[in-house]
């Protein structure tokens, strides 16, 4: 029990101290009054792909519309819906000439749905910023000035934000914010900003921008064309590449949410698992990682107060129960995220690490999640 309980201390420490690093350089999107006077001189192609969003689409082009950037223009491709989404965008169109509705060409042998749209949709935008988000991302008013003005300020080809999550039910609530622990407590911010590398890419699938000549250059979706997991795989396309990508706090800007059920909540997590920690080479060290310095802590500090333990264990389980909860706990502050998930973060943690194993075994037997009518 003794070296069970060092190894929690260990483990729970990576986290922590990568949260003490990385929260400073998390930042939200700039709003230096010169940067932002910068920005609003660049014109912005905002880019939905939609397909079967008849209750999204209307609220997120409310939204982008009510944006006070001069000058936009908001394409969203029809990607085969088979509810009201094409009709409502039509009816936007009709009133507000910023707003064009697209047809999706058709879904090519080996493309997924999204990389698909969003790759039409580049070809269809008249202006060289392009803001590609999904349809369930609701922005406030200076969001599109202050991602323009990040983008400025950070001088990447390609820049993702992480906007609010909300979350209603119970999964979503334990789930959905281990996305920022995930991303703050094990990637060197600091390093993804001075290398090119790939293995340093992160981004969040919601929201991105990118300046049309890079993306080009790349490929663009079309060099992700079977991924499910833009969020990590168009980063990594641009750094493989040789372009630098880029991210920043969207929780002020920027809210969403991605599901609105248990069903969806795991269906959500399976899809692109395998794309992220679900793969042979990063399941196994981050299972000990997520699992020592998550779950031992409270365990241990289960079998203590069961079975009792000496002051010096008692000292040791405690180190490691704060350093395990400090990280979640300070997100939960931070980006405002629910305080029941936070206080349940080592069933959060079990929870995801047996999602990620599920979506590997899955691969294995070519077992594919369906996701909006599709594999």
């Amino acid at each position: 029990m003794l070296i069970a309980a060092f190894v929690a201390v260990a483990l729970a420490s990576l986290p922590a101290l990568m949260f003490i690093r990385n929260m400073p350089r998390f930042q939200r999107a700039c709003s230096a009054a010169d940067r932002l006077a910068e920005a609003r001189g660049i014109p912005v192609s905002v880019l939905i792909p939609a397909r079967n969003e008849e209750q999204s689409i209307g609220p997120a082009l409310e939204s982008i519309l009510k944006t006070t950037h001069p000058q936009i223009e908001v394409i969203v491709m029809d990607d085969a819906s088979e509810d009201k989404t094409a009709e409502i965008v039509h009816a936007y169109s009709a009133s507000d000439s910023r707003v064009r509705l697209v047809g999706s060409k058709g879904l090519p042998e080996g493309w997924n749905g999204k990389q698909n749209a969003c790759w039409q949709l580049a070809s269809h935008a008249r202006f060289d910023r392009l803001l590609f988000l999904d349809a369930d991302v609701r922005l406030n008013d200076d969001a599109i000035t202050r991602i323009v003005a990040e983008q400025n300020l950070r001088q990447s080809p390609l820049v993702s934000g992480f906007p609010y999550q909300e979350t209603g039910t119970f999964a979503e609530k334990l789930l959905i914010p281990l996305m920022h622990y995930v991303l703050i407590g094990f990637l060197p911010i600091d390093q993804m900003r001075s290398s090119a590398q790939p293995g340093f890419a992160a981004g969040c699938g919601q929201l991105f921008l990118a300046m049309r000549e890079p993306y080009m250059q790349v490929g663009g979706h079309s060099a992700i064309a079977s991924s499910r997991h833009d969020g990590i795989q168009l980063p990594k396309a641009f750094r493989r590449a040789g372009f630098m990508s880029d991210i920043f706090d969207a929780t002020d800007i920027a809210r969403v949410r991605m599901y609105q059920s248990l069903s969806q909540v795991i269906r959500g997590l399976l899809k692109n698992a395998t794309e992220g920690i679900a793969n042979p080479k990063l399941i196994g060290p981050f299972t000990v990682l997520l699992i020592g310095g998550a779950v031992l802590p409270a365990v241990l500090l289960a079998a203590a107060i069961a079975y009792g333990a000496s002051p010096w264990m008692w000292v040791l389980i405690l180190a490691g129960c704060v350093l395990a909860w400090f990280p979640r706990i300070w997100a939960a502050k931070r980006f405002s995220q629910s305080f029941l998930g936070a206080l349940l973060h080592p069933i959060s943690v079990a929870w995801f690490v047996a999602l990620q194993w599920l979506a590997l075994g899955m691969k294995a037997f070519r077992i594919q999640t369906r996701w909006r009518g599709r594999l």
